[in-house]
């Protein structure tokens, strides 16, 4: 690769506005309960111009069904899922929390933020090439049989 071609990174601009609220919120109120932290988060973000919707419900299918229903803490349009923690540290299961989110989802990029003893965070990118396609059933049952029976005319 060549020096002046530059990598461009997925929801790049977001994930640099969401990283500088973090380490802005944890020094004004690091030390609170998460719940807290997410709400600062959300209104910083919003002060900052972005879309944000807080503890959205992520549905998992399988087969047609919806089998169970995840719960992102924000998600920052237009697709950046933000998980917020509290913990000592940054656990290998926060980090396969948020790949769970990104798997059961068309979102690719997530940032895990912890507000622990230290300020971290991780930067997680699951492309939707790699995931397997999904069956989710139908909006419309009329519509779907409609679009079937067009098919099997050909």
């Amino acid at each position: 690769m060549q020096q002046d071609q530059k990598r461009v990174l997925l929801l790049e601009n977001e994930s640099r506005i969401v990283i500088g609220a973090f380490f802005d919120i944890y020094n004004e109120l690091g030390g609170l309960p998460e719940f807290v932290l997410r709400r600062a988060l959300a209104i910083a973000l919003e002060d900052a111009g972005l879309n944000v919707r807080q503890e959205v419900a992520l549905p998992v299918w399988f087969r047609g069904k919806r089998i169970a229903t995840f719960r992102a803490d924000l998600i920052v349009d237009p697709g950046l899922i933000v998980e917020v923690k509290t913990a000592a540290e940054i656990e290998p299961f926060h980090k396969a929390q948020l790949v769970h989110y990104l798997k059961a989802t068309d979102l690719e990029v997530g940032l895990l933020l912890n507000f622990g003893r230290q300020p971290k965070f991780c930067r997680v990118v699951y492309e939707n090439i790699r995931k397997r396609p999904r069956v989710e059933p139908p909006a419309n049952l009329d519509e779907a049989l409609e679009r079937s029976e067009h098919r099997s005319d050909h």
